[in-house]
C-alpha cells in the first residue's frame, strides 16, 4: 500500500517509492530554482528489502508515492534451513519469512519477533 505525497514534503529517514521498491531516504539535496524552471530535489535512498542504493531527480513541485511501513510482531513456528514459519500475533495468519545471515544462530521456535511489512513484502526488523 502507498500514499501520493509532494517531493517537497519529503525529509530524510522518511520512506519513498522508487522503481516500485520501498526505500529509506538517506539525503536529499536541493537546488535553487534557474531562470527558466523551478527548484529541484535529488533524492538518495536505499532499498527496505534489497539494500540496493536508488536516485531520483524531480522538480519539488512533482508528486511521488510513499510506501506504508508497518512494524509488527509474530511468533516462529518451524525453522526450515534459511526459512522460518511465522504466524503474525494480531491476526494469526501463517506465511514465511527468509532469515538473514546476522541473525541465522539468534531465532528460536516458540519465541516472538519484529518484522517489517511494505507493499506485499515482509523481512525480519
Amino acid at each position: 500500500m502507498k500514499e501520493q505525497t509532494e517531493i517537497g514534503k519529503i525529509k530524510e529517514g522518511r520512506y519513498i517509492v522508487i522503481d516500485e521498491e520501498p526505500c529509506k531516504v538517506m539525503a536529499i539535496a536541493t537546488s535553487k530554482p534557474g531562470k527558466h524552471g523551478a527548484a529541484k530535489a535529488r533524492i538518495d535512498a536505499i532499498g527496505i528489502f534489497d539494500g540496493v542504493k536508488r536516485s531520483i531527480v524531480s522538480p519539488v513541485s512533482a508528486k511521488t508515492y510513499v510506501p506504508v511501513v508497518e512494524r509488527k510482531s509474530g511468533q516462529v513456528l518451524s525453522i526450515a534451513g534459511n526459512m522460518a514459519q511465522l504466524m503474525d500475533m494480531k491476526d494469526f495468519s501463517n506465511f514465511e519469512i527468509a532469515i538473514p545471515d546476522d541473525k541465522k544462530g539468534t531465532i528460536e521456535v516458540g519465541k516472538e519477533y519484529m518484522y517489517i511489512e511494505s507493499m506485499g513484502k515482509k523481512k525480519f526488523d
